[in-house]
C-alpha cells in the first residue's frame, strides 16, 4: 500500500515547480529589465517580495489540491480538481503574457479571468474539504491585489 503522502508530496511539488519553473521561464531577466523602465503605482511591492509569497502560496495551493485529491473520486471532487488545474494555468499563462509578451492588457483580462476561476474552484473546493478552500483564502487575496496591480500598470502604461 502506497503512503497517504505520496499525492501531498506530488501535489506540493508539481504546484510549487511549475510556478518556479514559470518564474524562471517568463520572469528571469525581465524583472531588472522591461520591467524595471515600465510606470509603476507607489503601492507596488519591491521585487523581492514576490518570490516568498508566491513560494507560500502555491505550497499553500499544493496542500489544498491534496486535501481535494484524497477525497473519494466522484463529481464534486472531479470538478473541483479540474477547475484547480483550468485557473493554475492561467496562473501560469498570466506571467508568460505579462513578462515575456509584455502584453499588460492580455495579462490583465488573463488574471480577471483566473480571478473568476479562482472563485469557483474555491466555492467547489468548499463542498469537498473545507479546509482546502480555506488555504486558498491567501491566493484569492493575493490575486485580488494582483488584478488591480496589473490594471493599475496597464493604465499608467497606455
Amino acid at each position: 500500500m502506497r503512503s497517504p503522502y505520496v499525492k501531498l508530496i506530488i501535489s506540493v511539488t508539481l504546484t510549487v515547480g511549475l510556478g518556479a519553473l514559470g518564474g524562471l521561464l517568463f520572469n528571469a531577466g525581465e524583472i531588472g529589465g522591461w520591467y524595471a523602465g515600465i510606470e509603476k503605482p507607489s503601492f507596488n511591492p519591491p521585487n523581492w517580495l514576490f518570490a516568498p509569497v508566491w513560494t507560500f502560496l502555491y505550497t499553500l495551493m499544493g496542500i489544498s489540491v491534496y486535501l481535494v485529491w484524497k477525497q473519494p473520486a466522484g463529481r464534486d471532487r472531479d470538478r473541483a480538481l479540474l477547475l484547480f488545474i483550468i485557473q493554475y494555468a492561467l496562473n501560469f499563462i498570466w506571467s508568460f503574457l505579462f513578462f515575456k509578451l509584455h502584453n499588460i492588457g492580455l495579462a490583465f483580462a488573463d488574471i480577471v479571468a483566473l480571478w473568476v476561476l479562482l472563485i469557483f474552484t474555491i466555492v467547489q473546493f468548499s463542498r469537498v474539504s473545507l479546509a482546502a478552500a480555506w488555504l486558498l483564502a491567501p491566493y484569492i487575496a493575493w490575486v485580488s491585489f494582483a488584478k488591480i496591480l496589473n490594471g493599475t500598470i496597464w493604465w499608467l502604461n497606455r
